[in-house]
Formats: structure tokens, sequence, C-alpha cells
């Protein structure tokens, strides 16, 4: 099965260990993109993922192709063009110090992209799902109306196509971003969020929950998967369920939500200690993608995309190293951690 990503692949640098960058001598470089993540986590699993953006004709747009190209993502898609590479910086956070994150991305090849780079009929071609976020839009220029245009053929082709809100702060306001997602979202068959995606792009809450305190109440995220269904239209939602205890500890799970069913399946909890926080929702959203791409059913599917993003919690960088035979073990309820020899 042929799956398309869409969006910004950036270099990632972090000073080693949990130093912050004050301390910082030096540090790592990595890539990695919302929905480059996705991407490496499909081929990961077996799929047939392509990875299509714009970047610049230098060696550093070549090494951050290379980067999911060296795990099976097929990058025929790649327009090359523009002045520069995306650039974030990342400060882990530990214990009740949060991880920080710092963009350079202001000017780069993707964000001044224009509609003409992107031939979607043909990127499209033989695709039977199409995933992107709402970071892409957030970058401005023509973005929104490129993401618009692959969303058209999209429905075309009757292509399914995902979306992870994922609303920043950093890239967007409030109003914009509900402005632009609500163009965008009437097009989307799965939607994934969390509560305070949902409350900042579209003002939707669920009673009874307060992400900053950790407080989480099921009910409430069923309400806000119903409001969103019927706001937009959208067949499925998924909403990431975490109680932050800590930088360093978190409990994670998930719900999806079937609109025709109108019923919410729920995850088990998992109690993590995190190495690597950035990607998790990434994670969650490749294995969610591949679990109903494949033919699981709700509740196995989001058993998989939680198992699957758990295991990324444990990995350092962005993209999630795990084949489906280790998340659906750990799905099936091998949570130990024991030598396997």
């Amino acid at each position: 099965m042929r799956i398309v990503t869409f969006g910004e692949i950036m270099m990632r640098l972090n000073p080693e260990g949990y130093r912050r960058f004050v301390q910082a001598e030096k540090f790592e470089a990595s890539y990695a993109g919302g929905e480059a993540n996705v991407a490496v986590s499909l081929a990961n699993y077996g799929l047939d993922a392509a990875f299509a953006t714009k970047l610049p004709d230098n060696p550093l747009g070549e090494a951050a192709r290379n980067a999911v190209r060296r795990f099976g993502v097929d990058t025929a898609s790649i327009v090359w063009g523009g002045p520069r590479l995306g650039v974030y910086f990342v400060e882990k956070g530990a214990s009740q110090r949060p991880s920080k994150v710092v963009y350079d991305r202001a000017g780069s090849s993707i964000a001044l992209a224009g509609r003409g780079d992107f031939d979607w009929k043909k990127i499209l071609k033989g695709a039977k799902w199409f995933h992107f976020t709402g970071i892409t839009p957030a970058l401005g220029g023509e973005l929104p109306q490129i993401c618009l245009d692959a969303l058209k053929v999209c429905k075309e082709k009757k292509i399914t196509v995902s979306c992870d809100l994922n609303y920043r702060g950093k890239l967007w306001s409030r109003e914009e971003a509900g402005k632009c997602m609500a163009k965008l979202v009437p097009h989307v068959d799965v939607l994934i969020a969390n509560e305070a995606d949902a409350a900042d792009v579209f003002g939707i809450k669920g009673e009874g929950s307060d992400v900053e305190s950790g407080k989480l109440e099921k009910s409430g995220y069923v309400s806000v998967a119903e409001q969103l269904v019927k706001r937009f239209g959208v067949k499925k939602v998924a909403i990431t369920l975490r109680t932050s205890l800590s930088a360093s500890r978190n409990l994670w799970a998930g719900m999806l939500y079937d609109a025709k069913m109108r019923k919410a399946s729920f995850s088990g909890e998992y109690d993590m200690q995190i190495v690597d926080r950035v990607g998790g929702g990434d994670s969650f959203g490749g294995g969610l993608i591949y679990a109903l791409a494949t033919g699981k059913k709700d509740q196995a599917a989001i058993d998989f995309a939680v198992a699957a993003s758990c295991l990324k919690h444990s990995i350092e960088h962005d993209f999630n190293l795990v084949g489906v035979k280790e998340v659906e073990s750990l799905a099936a309820g091998n949570s130990s951690g024991r030598v396997q020899r």
C-alpha cells in the first residue's frame, strides 16, 4: 500500500544528553519533521511510504533527504530549490524541567514553495493514503493553498486523508490556525489531535479535563471527538491522552472514535520513563495509519498506535525505529523490558 506524506523536514540540533542550551559546547545533528517522522514509521512497518517536500539543492538538503531514504522512504517526489533548510534546537527536559524547542526555520525552501512546485496528480499516483499536519499550512506563504490542492486531488482519486492538528503557537495564532484548518479539515477522513490542539485551533473543549494539571477525564475526550465529527464530518477521530507527571515520567494512552458507529475505543495506559519525547505524537500517527490502512479494527488500531508511541519515547531523536513485531509484542502486554536473548 502506497502512503504519501507532505511537510517540512529540518535539521534538529540538541546539546548532548540533558544539557541546557547555555551549557552546550557542541550539538548533535539529526533530521526530522512531523510528516517525515510518520513516513519513516510507515516504511519501518513495511509499507510503501513516500515523502514530499521542497529542499535546498545543496549538501544539507541532500543530507535531509538521505536521512529518510536510508529507512526505505521514497523521496522521488521531493522538489529541489529555494534558499535554505529549516533548523530547530531541542533542549531535553528532565524531572520538573520541561523540554524546550527553538525554531530557526523562517524562509526555508518549503515555506517559500509555490503551488506550481507540486504536481499532485503525479505525486499521488497509486496512493491509497495521504497524510499532513497542521504544521505545514502554519508555515504560511502558499502552503495553505498547496495543502488544499493536494486534498482536492485526494478527493478525486478517493484517497484516504489523515491530518494531525499539531498546533504550534510559535508559528501562528489560534485565530489564524482556526480559520485555515476549518477549510482543510472537511477534506479529512481521520483526524488526530489532543485536547489542547482541539481547544487551541477550534475552541472545542472536553469537560472535566485540565491539560496543565495533568487531570484527564475520558468522557471529555469523547465529547471533543463528537464535536469534531459534527462540525467537520470526519470519519474517525484519534486523541492522545497524556498525563504529564514530570518531564521524565508520563502516563500515555489514546482513544479512537468512530463516527459511523458512534463508539469510542480506549487503549490501555503506559507508565513511561522518557528518553526523548519529541516525535512522540508523530509515532502515534504513524502507528494509527499503519493499523487502519492494514485493516485492523478500532480497538486493535488504537492499541497498536499507543504501543508504537510508547516505544518511541524510549528512543533518541524523532524517528520511531521499531518494527511491527516489537509494537505488537508490547500491545499484547509484554511490557517488562526484560533482556531478549
